[in-house]
């Protein structure tokens, strides 16, 4: 698979602006080959990624798109059965891989294999421990590793790297890997040292339950040598029974008295997280972050622990966490107009929608929280998580649900009932509406909003284009003086 490197080969990805697509694309080009691709559609932050590359994206899908034909294609894991370039490539017998047989070909054989996997957190803290790396690189004046996440790590302007080293950082999903390999894509990576950040019911598209979802996670454990080490979170009896039968050490990491790398002293100010790690119950070390949350102190100490094991210097993973820059749709800030603050963050999972409010309000205290959230995931598109989607929501101060996502692909009796949720949330006190489409959406909020509101703006997707409107529409406000003022307390 090296030979691209001086032949210029032509290599093709279908569904490139997923996030492990878009990354491996630019892995690809700086291996040497000439990388295309194509997509239903483009948007941020992968689509700027790919134009910052000089990838173009093809729209939408065609046979024309093959032409000419390329010397290999990458299917991605969404791309199925009578999608246009799928049959062409199958009718033609033009070779091709998914992006995690490939990702192993070419890029871990003779690596070591540091993989971050769970239900929550797995971009934030590979990249919390690529950052790591590299300030440790730079500190020694060597070369840091590579690495690939499932977002634009802030701190790099970019999701990848690759360099000659030998250690790989790499973003292990669980979801499946390509419509002829249903098994998660972790499962190709076979971790030299694995984080185990949370296993909970998720992807309800392709596992029947919760039982299904330990399975594929117990696997990924079991790949890991008896040399090796597994850093995880303490506090999940999941991840607890995905764990137990390992071969090699496990090193866990949480609140718990008992943990072996305890998080203690814990702090957290409008902009700024303090807390102490201490080691088998021994101060070891003062870390100080950039980032809110109690979910990111968890993620920047599961960072800090497996970089200590790898031999990574207690000076460097203080510098490191000291300056990380967190991810794109990540708690990002968008936007500010008129004392409107507009963020984006990727939460589509209760646990997570849960998460990124707590952090808000620790950052925001004296805000107004809306909670605007597109049911876009094939988990938060169905019925299984209503009762927990309206626990999730209801620290915001104002909900807006939009309609749920490609509701025509769901059967009736596992849709999510989004009007459901609002009654939930007006039941607890929650001022909540569902609004039908962006438009709607954009105009119900440039009427209400006003200066002092944090508007968090949750979905997985590009959200029709929320991101761009929903800016230029305060923007349009606030320039002629029609926006609302703040209420008198």
């Amino acid at each position: 698979m090296s030979e691209p490197q001086g032949s210029t080969k032509h290599i093709h990805l279908i569904g490139i602006c997923g996030s492990a697509m878009a990354s491996l694309a630019g892995l690809l080009q700086l291996r040497g080959w000439r990388v295309t691709g194509s997509d239903k559609a483009a948007y941020p932050p992968m689509s700027d990624l790919l134009a910052k590359l000089n990838i173009s994206v093809a729209q939408p899908f065609s046979e024309e798109n093959l032409s000419p034909r390329p010397d290999l294609v990458i299917v991605g894991n969404a791309v199925s059965r009578g999608n246009p370039e799928l049959e062409y490539v199958l009718d033609h017998r033009i070779p091709f891989r998914s992006l995690a047989q490939l990702i192993h070909e070419e890029f871990l054989t003779g690596r070591e294999s540091l993989v971050i996997a769970g239900t929550h957190g797995k971009t934030t803290t590979s990249s919390m421990l690529a950052w790591t790396y590299e300030v440790a690189g730079r500190e020694n004046g060597a070369l840091a590793p590579s690495f690939l996440v499932g977002g634009i790590a802030e701190n790099f302007g970019s999701s990848f790297a690759l360099r000659p080293t030998r250690p790989f950082i790499l973003e292990g999903d669980e979801y499946d890997t390509a419509f002829f390999d249903k098994g998660p894509k972790f499962l190709h990576y076979f971790p030299d040292a694995l984080i185990l950040t949370h296993v909970e019911f998720d992807h309800a598209d392709i596992y029947a339950d919760l039982d299904a979802v330990k399975i594929a996670f117990k696997r990924l454990v079991n790949l890991v040598p008896r040399r090796g080490r597994i850093v995880a979170f303490d506090a999940s009896e999941n991840v607890t029974e995905c764990v137990s039968r390992a071969y090699c050490a496990v090193e866990r990491y949480g609140f718990s008295a008992d943990a072996y790398w305890r998080i203690a002293q814990l702090s957290i100010q409008a902009h700024r997280s303090h807390w102490r790690i201490e080691k088998e119950g021994k101060p070891w070390l003062e870390l100080e972050m950039p980032v809110v949350g109690e979910h990111n102190v968890l993620n920047a100490t599961a960072a800090a622990a497996l970089a200590s094991g790898q031999g990574i210097p207690k000076t460097a993973i203080q510098r490191a966490l000291s300056t990380f820059r967190s991810v794109k749709r990540r708690l990002e800030v968008i936007a500010e107009i008129g004392g409107i603050i507009l963020i984006d963050d990727f939460a589509h999972h209760p646990t997570a929608i849960r998460e990124t409010l707590r952090a808000l309000r620790l950052q925001y205290p004296d805000a107004r929280l809306w909670a605007i959230l597109e049911p876009r995931s094939n988990t938060l598109r169905r019925n299984v998580f209503e009762r927990e989607l309206a626990e999730s929501l209801a620290s915001a101060d104002e909900v807006v649900l939009a309609g749920v996502y490609q509701a025509v692909n769901i059967p009736e009796e596992q849709i999510l009932h989004p009007e459901r949720v609002v009654q939930s949330l007006l039941g607890r006190g929650v001022s909540a509406r569902q609004l039908p489409d962006v438009p709607e959406i954009v105009e119900f909020l440039g009427s209400r909003l006003r200066s002092g509101d944090v508007v968090a703006i949750l979905s997985n997707g590009g959200f029709d284009g929320i991101y761009r409107r929903l800016p230029e529409r305060l923007a349009s406000i606030h320039a002629t003086g029609t926006a609302p003022g703040r209420e008198q307390s």
